[in-house]
């Protein structure tokens, strides 16, 4: 018998209605594409652990001060996982990689099931696309580690006109955008994220630090940051110290976290991550606010009970 399942794709503001049907091993599904607002949610308690059992009436979402209604709540591992590995191409991350490739490995067998996938991108003033989307950490690394034996015969992605060029080294803003916009924007119905290897120094990308942000929160991605920087007789010059603050203020305002893995053990950031990864939140709302106007619209998200710590993406902008 013909099953036919009703279900919605959550996507930004700005999408427009669509039915599709589609054909999948349980039979047809039509899929609807609606103007419902989407939201990475991960919830602590007062020590720190993470929550995961709450249910939908425990959370209440306001956009601008404004009341709005739960129309769509997902939790832990009910939907699927997309993840970007973002690269700096600099000589202090390179050494970060190839030291710490076994962790890599395992943290993405961690996360990983066969519906999820990921894909690398490696980063200079080019950004080559070392590995499409694969549920395999062993082909992503190889595509890491080619690449940082000298290996450019990768896909090229957000090539600039002709004429112009990213005369310096780092393009770090337009890796992040790009990866958004190019990779995990389209990604409906997943949970988004991208985690980035860097200093957090930038001077080569056509995009700013809030046209990444902007993409991120749109997308509903969520950025963590890994960063590892050259010290300067033991301490970080002033370049480095705002690297790191971009970083940290990058994951602070889409949800994610930042990491100096020179303070901290990469073993314990890896599973931090992996820890949050499993217990996301999916909220999901119509906004009562119908203007696109394209001005920053703040959502604050808070929940019932004593001494939980919300973390979510601090807005977004309507398209």
């Amino acid at each position: 018998m013909l099953r036919r399942i009703l279900f919605a794709t959550i996507c930004l503001v700005g999408c427009g209605p669509v039915l599709r049907a589609q054909e999948g091993g349980g039979g047809y599904r039509l899929r609807v594409d609606s103007h419902l607002v989407e939201t990475n949610v991960l919830v602590r308690d007062s020590q720190g652990n993470l929550v995961t059992r709450l249910p939908q009436e425990a959370f209440h979402i306001t956009e601008d001060g404004a009341e709005q209604q739960i129309r769509y709540f997902a939790s832990r591992r009910e939907l699927p996982l997309s993840v970007g590995i973002l690269v700096d191409a600099s000589g202090s991350q390179e050494t970060f990689v190839k030291t710490h490739e076994k962790e890599i490995r395992l943290f993405l067998k961690s996360i990983l099931e066969p519906r999820d996938k990921v894909f690398a991108l490696c980063f200079g003033n080019h950004l080559r696309l070392t590995s499409d989307w694969t549920s395999d950490p062993d082909a992503v690394l190889d595509g890491i580690r080619r690449f940082n034996k000298g290996d450019r015969d990768f896909p090229e992605l957000a090539v600039l006109p002709q004429g112009d060029e990213r005369e310096l080294g780092t393009a770090l803003y337009d890796a992040i955008y790009t990866g958004v916009e190019e990779k995990l924007s389209t990604e409906t119905g997943r949970r988004k994220v991208l985690v980035v290897f860097s200093d957090g120094e930038e001077n080569s990308s056509e995009h700013d630090l809030l046209d990444a942000i902007e993409a991120a929160q749109n997308a509903n991605v969520l950025v963590y940051s890994l960063r590892s920087a050259e010290l300067h007789h033991g301490s970080l010059n002033a370049r480095s110290r705002y690297g790191q603050r971009a970083l940290n203020h990058l994951a602070d305002e889409t949800g994610g976290s930042s990491f100096d893995v020179q303070s901290t053990k990469v073993e314990a950031d890896f599973a931090s991550i992996a820890a949050d990864l499993q217990s996301i939140y999916e909220l999901g709302y119509y906004s009562t606010n119908k203007v696109r106007d394209r001005r920053f619209r703040k959502v604050t998200i808070q929940v019932e009970g004593e001494g939980y710590r919300v973390r979510a993406r601090s807005g977004y902008t309507p398209r």
